[in-house]
């Protein structure tokens, strides 16, 4: 199959390129075409030919979306109009990766494929906008939606944690009223690479299942790396930040359940072996 990853020096793109290794792959990045201007874009898809376009590429810097809406929008929902309807004149599937700041964060349960969108700030409102366009221009797509992503050679919350425990110091304060899906990059491309062979149309949940809060999966990151440096939890509101993050990422898999799919491993699993795997992250 031949397969074109947009984002492709990303942290998830790079873990895809890994695990879709036995395919054609066609890797781009910023540096290879600029996604967001149209008839570049539409060129550089239609002229690979590509079976499947798996749409990687957003602007993920969730306070500078905040300050930056333009860029935001620029890349996250105009670039995906671009890339999708580009899919379409392909005749290739799209499969495009979105978010759990699509939600408001605040049911108090996890949130299914068939809840309603309600995002609270410019990344979960682009990113929404991102899955619009792709569900205008591109009929046959399937968009995964990811949360709380960590993944070899970072950047991601864990990398953070993992640097900051390793110091000596104060205990770490860390957010305990925010609650989600810690996931894995190897898990998502695990299950990204199944799904290639799936004729799975719509939206998809893939994070990791069980859960925790920040706080939680900072603990279970000293536990498993044997750090002695304490960690205390505190409230959001003590760490304020411009953009407002749902308190609530928590994503079930409905459809893969529905679709009788396999199910994503647990997060605590799928952490052990990313440290057995990248003991320095």
């Amino acid at each position: 199959m031949k397969v074109l990853i947009t984002g492709a020096k990303g942290m998830l793109g790079r873990t895809l390129a890994r695990h879709l290794a036995h395919h054609e792959l066609i890797l781009v990045d910023i540096d290879d075409f600029d996604l967001t201007d149209a008839r570049t874009t539409h060129a550089a898809i239609t002229q690979q030919r590509p079976d499947v376009v798996i749409h990687g590429a957003a602007m993920t810097a969730v306070d500078k979306c905040e300050t930056e809406a333009d860029a935001a929008y620029k890349v996250n929902a105009l670039a995906s109009a671009h890339v999708a309807g580009a899919t379409r004149d392909a005749g290739a599937r799209l499969i495009a990766i979105s978010t759990d700041y699509v939600f408001s964060g605040d049911l108090d349960r996890p949130y299914h494929e068939y809840d309603r969108t309600g995002p609270t700030n410019v990344y979960g409102k682009s990113k929404l906008a991102g899955e619009e366009a792709v569900r205008a221009h591109c009929p046959n797509h399937l968009i995964c939606r990811i949360s709380w992503l960590y993944g070899p050679g970072g950047p991601s919350f864990v990398h953070t944690m993992m640097k900051l425990l390793a110091q000596d110091g104060d205990p770490l304060k860390v957010v305990d009223d925010q609650i989600g899906n810690p996931t894995s990059t190897d898990a998502v491309a695990a299950h990204i690479n199944h799904l290639l062979g799936v004729p799975l149309q719509g939206v998809c949940h893939l994070t990791c299942e069980g859960e925790a809060t920040w706080y939680q999966l900072t603990q279970e990151i000293a536990r498993q790396r044997g750090a002695t440096r304490g960690v205390t939890a505190c409230t959001s509101d003590e760490y304020p930040r411009p953009a407002r993050r749902p308190a609530n990422s928590r994503l079930e898999k409905r459809v893969l359940r529905l679709a009788g799919l396999p199910p994503m491993p647990h997060w605590q699993d799928t952490l052990t072996r990313f440290f057995a795997e990248n003991p320095e992250g």
